[in-house]
């Protein structure tokens, strides 16, 4: 039931972020078309995974065979590492913008699309390295899903240096750069934030849009790291650990909240993109009250690269 729960809503909301993007799919800035890459990421996980797994749960037993499992753990893997990398190239672009606003600026539309190029071979070759003969998928401990062969560690020591693989590139690395990435903006915004004080008002709303746009990208990538740790310290704990010393019952929890990390995004762009239009309305009455004031000419914030101050205040996610 909390499957079906969190996989209507998944399917639904990544949907609907889709749907609405390829209206405007012309118009999409960098760091956007990464937002979208995200929620393709998250509806595959829905559509792909879930319906396997609740069918498998209500019959209390994995019942699409062994070929089913490995296709059933190569997608979950896929999407959920494509997912990650795409928050890591989220958190670098946030980086480049707010700390290297030169780099920020240069980064184009194709620069995005190499960048998913990146992101779906990386998830690619690790999803499949399995296939080779190097790893395996098994079911979980449970027996109604699958994932990674985490015992393979316990084996042999070509298996432990499959998951500890594994573990560095697809999980400690992306999160490293993340974290990195995040700390420097928060340095950067704590030195900057008096410098901006005397900027004029057009100046400093940009900037509290720019930072809320960071906070967001922040919120998803917590959003994520938070959900999956947990799957993370239990798989490692099942692989390194003493053989069935994780109890089934305690590796059902971080299953299910892994699974639902999927349905949190959708949510976190609809809240932020109501506040933003709210920013926008009121930065906007504003400008047009000293228009009428002085009788001059009304200030607006142009979205266009050709702008100059737009160099400084481009608002991506």
């Amino acid at each position: 039931l909390f499957f079906i729960i969190i996989g209507i809503l998944s399917t639904l909301g990544n949907g609907y972020v889709i749907f609405m993007s390829s209206k405007r799919k012309k118009k999409l800035r960098p760091a956007e078309i990464m937002t979208v890459n995200l929620a393709v990421c998250d509806l595959g996980i829905s559509v792909v995974g879930k319906p396997f797994s609740i069918i498998s749960f209500f019959s209390h037993r994995w019942v699409f065979g062994w070929m089913g499992c490995r296709w059933y753990g190569w997608a979950g893997f896929f999407f959920g590492c494509g997912s990650l990398i795409t928050m890591t190239a989220v958190s670098l672009d946030r980086y480049l913008k707010i700390c290297h606003l030169s780099y920020g600026t240069w980064l184009k539309r194709h620069h995005a699309f190499i960048c998913l190029a990146i992101i779906w071979a990386y998830a690619t070759f690790w999803a499949t390295v399995p296939f080779a003969g190097v790893g395996s998928y098994a079911p979980e401990p449970f027996g109604t899903s699958c994932t990674l062969d985490w015992w393979l560690a316990q084996a042999s020591v070509a298996g432990q240096a499959f998951i500890l693989s594994i573990l560095f590139f697809c999980l400690l690395f992306p999160t490293a750069v993340i974290v990195f990435s995040y700390v420097k903006i928060i340095l950067k915004v704590k030195s900057s934030t008096k410098e901006v004080a005397h900027y004029d008002t057009r100046i400093q709303n940009s900037h509290i849009l720019e930072m809320k746009l960071t906070k967001v990208a922040m919120l998803i990538c917590a959003g994520f790291l938070i959900a999956w740790i947990p799957y993370a310290v239990v798989s490692v704990w099942s692989a390194f650990g003493q053989p069935d010393s994780v109890p089934i019952q305690f590796s059902v929890v971080p299953t299910l909240l892994a699974k639902s990390a999927a349905m949190y995004n959708p949510i976190i762009y609809q809240v932020i993109d109501c506040k933003f239009a709210c920013c926008r309305s009121g930065g906007l009455k504003t400008l047009q009250k000293k228009s009428s004031s002085k009788k001059s000419r009304m200030y607006t914030i142009s979205a266009h690269r050709d702008s100059t101050v737009m160099d400084e205040t481009q608002l991506e996610v």
